[in-house]
Order: C-alpha cells, then sequence, then structure tokens
C-alpha cells in the first residue's frame, strides 16, 4: 500500500503512514478524498473516559473500495471485516468473515469460501455472498465518481479486466452461490491469492454503497466491530463507536476519537499535553521517549510502563524516479544519484539508529536473502562522480527536483538527500504539496524523484513486486516497463512450492535492481508512544492500529 507507507498498503501516505514521517501503504495509491470539507468551526465531540483517542492525519479516502494509504485504512480495519485475515501469531491468514480457510479446486484456480451466519452490518442489513460481490466489484468499477486505486489487488480474478475497462458490469469470477457460498475463480493459479484476500479493501458493502455512494465515501457502513458515530470531519476528527451488535467478540473500549493533525509534531504535543492516547514520536526524540516511557516488550504493543514502539515494519522509504524525464531515463544517471545518497547517516541522525538503510526495495522482514541486495544502494559518492563523468555529464548537468508531501515530517531526510546529491554535482531543489494534490500529481507524472513509502497489503515478496514494478500496476508510478519482468512475475505468482517461489521472486528482484527505477532509502520500523492509560494496544507491522484488541487501564 502506498501512502504513508500506503499500500500499504497497504502503500504509504501523510504522516501517519509508516514512519516517523510517514509513508505511502501501502499502498501507495493514488487519488484524493472527494467528499465535502468539513466546517472548520465544528466543534469536537464530548467522548466518554472508554474512548481511546488516536492521531490520524488527513485521510485520502475513508471507503475500502480506495483503501490506498494507512489513514484511510485505519478507518476501514475498524469498520470492516474481510473474508480472512493475516494474524501476526502464526503468520498465516486465518478466517473472519469465512468459517474456515477457503477449498480451492484441483486445478487452483476456483475458491469457495463458506460464510457465518448471522452476521450485519452497521445498519442492520445481512452480510451474504452477494456483499461480498458487490463490494469487490466497486474496485473495478470504472463508472465510480473517483475509481478505485487499489483494483490491481483484484487483477488475478477472472472478468476483472473487462469490468475495469467498462466492457462489463460485473466481474465474471465472482459468484454469489447462495447467501453462504461466494466463489472466486482465477484466470491463473495464484499460490499466494488467499493473502491477497486479506487486503482490507476486500471486505463486503451493503446495497446503501450503491444506492448513496457519496454519502457512503463520508461514512461508509461497514460490519466491523466499530461503526461511525457520524460523517467524517474532514481536517478535523473522525468518530467511531463500539457496534452493539457485532457477531465477534466485544471490543473493550467503546469507541475511537481519531484526532486529525496537521502534522506529526503537533499531534506529539497534544499527546504530552494528556490529550492524544497514540502519535508519532518526532525526529531526534526516539530515544528520549524510550527512556521517559519506556521501551514496548515486542515493539508493537503499548502497555504501561512499555510505551514506545520501535518495532520494524513491512515497510519501505524510497524515491520514484520518473523514467519519461530523459535525463533520468537514463539508468548511468540513476545508477549515480542511488549511490550519492548516505543512508546510514539519515539513519543514525535522523532515527538514532532505530531504521535500517534499505539496500533493496525488499524489507528484510519480508525476506532476507543477499540475492535481493541492490548494487546501486551503497554509499559511494565517487564512483557516483565516476559514472556521472564517464556518461559524459559535466557538474550541473543532471538537475533533479526531490518532491515530496509537505504533511509528513519529511524535510529533513530530504534536505540530506538534497545534500548528497549536490556534493557529487547534481543540481537539487525541494517541492512540496499537501498529500491529496501530491497523489494526483504522481499520477499524473508531474514530478522528478518523489517520495514514497510502500507497507505490506498482506506479507509476501509477489505484493513489494507486482504493485510497483509490473508494468500496468496502478502504483508503478515511473512508469517502469520491462516485458521481461512482466513475464516472470506472472510466471512467479503460478508456482506453488513456496522456496521455489521465493527463489522467483529473488531473481526478479535483483533484475529490478540492475535497472532501479526507484531509489530505496530507508527500512521503516516504528516511531510511536502510547500513554499510559492504554493497558493495551498492538500496532502492528503492517501498520495496522488494533483497536479491537485495545483496552484502557
Amino acid at each position: 500500500m502506498a501512502g504513508i507507507n500506503m499500500n500499504r498498503r497497504q502503500f504509504v501516505g501523510s504522516a501517519l503512514a509508516a514512519s516517523a514521517l510517514a509513508a505511502l501503504a501501502g499502498c501507495t495509491n493514488n487519488g484524493g478524498g472527494t467528499g465535502s470539507t468539513g466546517s472548520a468551526s465544528a466543534a469536537a465531540p464530548t467522548v466518554g473516559e472508554n474512548y481511546m483517542t488516536f492521531y490520524l492525519s488527513e485521510p485520502a479516502y475513508i471507503d475500502p473500495y480506495n483503501a490506498q494509504e494507512n489513514q484511510g485504512t485505519a478507518v476501514v480495519r475498524a469498520c470492516f471485516d474481510g473474508l480472512v485475515t493475516w494474524d501476526w501469531s502464526v503468520n498465516e491468514p486465518v478466517p473472519v468473515c469465512a468459517t474456515e480457510l477457503p477449498t480451492i479446486s484441483e486445478d487452483g484456480l476456483t475458491y469457495t469460501f463458506t460464510l457465518r451466519e448471522g452476521m450485519t452490518f452497521h445498519n442492520g442489513d445481512p452480510v451474504d455472498a452477494a456483499s461480498f460481490k458487490r463490494g469487490w466489484e466497486r474496485l473495478a468499477d470504472s463508472t465510480m465518481a473517483a475509481p478505485s486505486e487499489i483494483g490491481y489487488h483484484l487483477a488475478p480474478v477472472a472478468g476483472y479486466a473487462e469490468m475495469a475497462a467498462g466492457d462489463a458490469d460485473e466481474i465474471s469470477g465472482l459468484v454469489a452461490v447462495d447467501d453462504l457460498t461466494f466463489q472466486v475463480t482465477l484466470t491463473a493459479p495464484m499460490a499466494d491469492f488467499v493473502a491477497v484476500c486479506c487486503h482490507p479493501g476486500l471486505v463486503p458493502v451493503p446495497q446503501a454503497a450503491l444506492d448513496d455512494p457519496a454519502s457512503f465515501l463520508e461514512q461508509p457502513i461497514g460490519n466491523g466491530p466499530f461503526q461511525m458515530a457520524e460523517a467524517w470531519q474532514h481536517n478535523q476528527y473522525i468518530l467511531l463507536d463500539k457496534f452493539a451488535d457485532y457477531y465477534g467478540e466485544a471490543p473493550k473500549i467503546d469507541g475511537v476519537y481519531m484526532s486529525i493533525q496537521a502534522d506529526p509534531d503537533t499531534a506529539y504535543r497534544e499527546f504530552q499535553a494528556g490529550n492524544i492516547d497514540f502519535a508519532m514520536i518526532p525526529t531526534g526524540q526516539i530515544q528520549d521517549n524510550v527512556d521517559q516511557y519506556g521501551l514496548s516488550e515486542d515493539g508493537f504493543t503499548v502497555t504501561p510502563g512499555k510505551q514506545a514502539l520501535t518495532g520494524t515494519e513491512l515497510s519501505t522509504y524510497y524515491l520514484v524516479v520518473n523514467l519519461n524525464d530523459p535525463t533520468l531515463a537514463d539508468p548511468a544517471v540513476r545508477h549515480a544519484i542511488s549511490l550519492a545518497i548516505d543512508r546510514q547517516k539519515i539513519v543514525d541522525t535522523l532515527f538514532e539508529g532505530y531504521r535500517e538503510p534499505a539496500n533493496s526495495i525488499m524489507p528484510l522482514s519480508i525476506d532476507d536473502n543477499e540475492q535481493n541486495v541492490w548494487t546501486y544502494c551503497a554509499y559511494d559518492p565517487d564512483q557516483a562522480k565516476q559514472i556521472l563523468t564517464d556518461a559524459g555529464y559535466a557538474e550541473g548537468d543532471v538537475q533533479v527536483a526531490l518532491n515530496y508531501n509537505g504533511d509528513g515530517g519529511h524535510e529533513d531526510i530530504m534536505s540530506s538527500i538534497q545534500a548528497d546529491l549536490e556534493a557529487v554535482g547534481i543540481s537539487c531543489t525541494q517541492d512540496t504539496t499537501e498529500w491529496a494534490t501530491y497523489l494526483n500529481n504522481l499520477s499524473a507524472g508531474e514530478f522528478s524523484l518523489a517520495r514514497l513509502g510502500w507497507t505490506a497489503d498482506y506479507p509476501t515478496m509477489d505484493n513489494f513486486l507486482y504493485p510497483n514494478f509490473f508494468s500496468t500496476a496502478d502504483n508503478n508510478y515511473g512508469p517502469y516497463n520491462n516485458p521481461d519482468v512482466d513475464a516472470a512475475l506472472l510466471a512467479a505468482r503460478q508456482i506453488q512450492d513456496e522456496e521455489e517461489r521465493k527463489a522467483a521472486y529473488r531473481t526478479i528482484c535483483a533484475q529490478i535492481g540492475e535497472d532501479l527505477p526507484v531509489i530505496p532509502i530507508m527500512f521503516y520500523a516504528h516511531n510511536y508512544v502510547g500513554s499510559e492509560r492504554l493497558a493495551s494496544f498492538n500496532y502492528d507491522a503492517q501498520t495496522i492500529p488494533h483497536f479491537e484488541t485495545a483496552e484502557l487501564a
């Protein structure tokens, strides 16, 4: 996902994203919210003592059909349940709305899910197989006012391409066999498809999503443990209440007040004042917070006296290269830029050693294998200068801009990169915009070197490679187009043996590293802190807040 850390990513996006600077999310995908802007004078609601207050930067979308970055995904995850979810305690998918993992046909093409009985949406409508078909098809509906940026998750499904192109009004591979039987047929086998089904966008929606899409965009009606108490108050807050008729285990908290702040430093001051229970730690203050509030035992769970989170995220912070720029289209220039950047200095100076310099797009927590290491992620300014000289570039001939969203705390990182590039004779400027506009600029190709983060939508190697580097993928902003990589990705998806499949992805990753369509900077780690009010709160490696299990002291 892109976004803060989108992708989620889920991509990585603005400030809450996968880091102290926010990344995109998971996915990073594009698009900004299309709803109305809330009244600037709307008063904050009064909530009870058993409500958690959570820092959020303004999301792009909170409707699951476009759950493209961490901000909006936090809301979607609280309000919607899918068929399955990723369970970090066993590191594999587990059933949620489904009674068990799907049965799979012998040819590996058809997945059959059986749903739980008695589930309802927040408006009382039943959660059935038709509601899953309805929800999934919204990702492929080109007639939406703002088409989805995360439809690529359904690309393996038969009929997705036809509906996305406007040549069909449904996805033929999605069938509601009966109320409790949902069947999914693929065009080719995909070994990781059950993991794909963990994505927060692949959830059911009631008929209201089609009847009144504008209202649904602002106040989605879900089936999860929390429901929206009122419509999204843009740039101010989002209020969630516990859903009384939830089919699963009832949350221990009564709700979540999501305090939307313009920047993470403001949110942190609110945390210090006792007004926010969970916030991002500002640059340069991680160790101070560890000393003051105590270090979380597992890096992901806040408990009293162990409140600072520094766990490794499934996220990479990187620069997307505009390959339509004649200068940046030269691989020599991309290689030189990457070699000029002192990643260790960024990690040590700005993050006090609580991050890892990126040696690839592939996080170590996904696959720590030397074959994934990209040669040009080393720091070698002398080699960078020599490459430019050998390619015929004099000092100042290469001119680039560092593009980034100005609301995510990225300035110090960009300034460090700028200094490194200028040290090897590359002219460099900085250009900032707010998050939604920034995403639109990425889609329009209006950038030079654009900061993004990618947080795993599901923890597979494919999720870091296909969405970012397949030639027609939505998050391939470069755009990067290598037919050999396309063919290899499609072939790797069909390999059933896990080790053989990983080996294939490592070969693909190495090839992408030679082409260098993106420039990795660092692997994210948490830099968050919770209040002593939190008896227990988990913020996992995928940057998902688990309000459903949160408990206040």
